[in-house]
Order: structure tokens, then sequence, then C-alpha cells
């Protein structure tokens, strides 16, 4: 796998816990979008750690095209 797969065109709002570990999916193949499943497994993607530095909401890039990982950085207005 060369390109990951895209879930949507749109980032993943979610509330985030200060000090919480996250693991964002880069493949787009994970069941629990936005976040790994594992379904990465042999697609030569890993996923990206995030931990969160203080308790808020953010969001995660849905189109995996986002050049600033795990955080949408608009990237799906070009797709």
């Amino acid at each position: 796998m060369t390109q990951a797969e895209i879930p949507q065109k749109a980032p993943y709002k979610q509330s985030v816990k200060q000090g919480k570990t996250y693991f964002w999916c880069s493949c787009g193949k994970s069941a629990r979008q936005p976040f790994c499943d594992g379904a990465h497994k042999d697609t030569g993607f890993e996923p990206v750690q995030y931990t969160a530095d203080k308790d808020t909401e953010v969001y995660f890039c849905g189109c995996k095209a986002t050049a600033k990982q795990p955080m949408c950085d608009g990237a799906h207005n070009k797709l």
C-alpha cells in the first residue's frame, strides 16, 4: 500500500484529555477512525502518537493527506 485510504474529506473533532496518549490512524483502514485499530498491519503505515497537553477539542485529519500529522491542516479542501 503506497497511499493511505481516505475515510472522509473532513476532520474528526475529538475531545482529548490532558496527559492521555492517542494513536491516530495514518493508513485510513481503521474501523475506529480517527484512531488506530491495528488495520495497518502489512501496509507500511504506522500510527502517529499524540499526547494531549491540556483538556480541549482538537481536529484530527480525516483525509490522511495533512502535512501536520495527526492534525488537520485543510488538505482535504484540495482533494
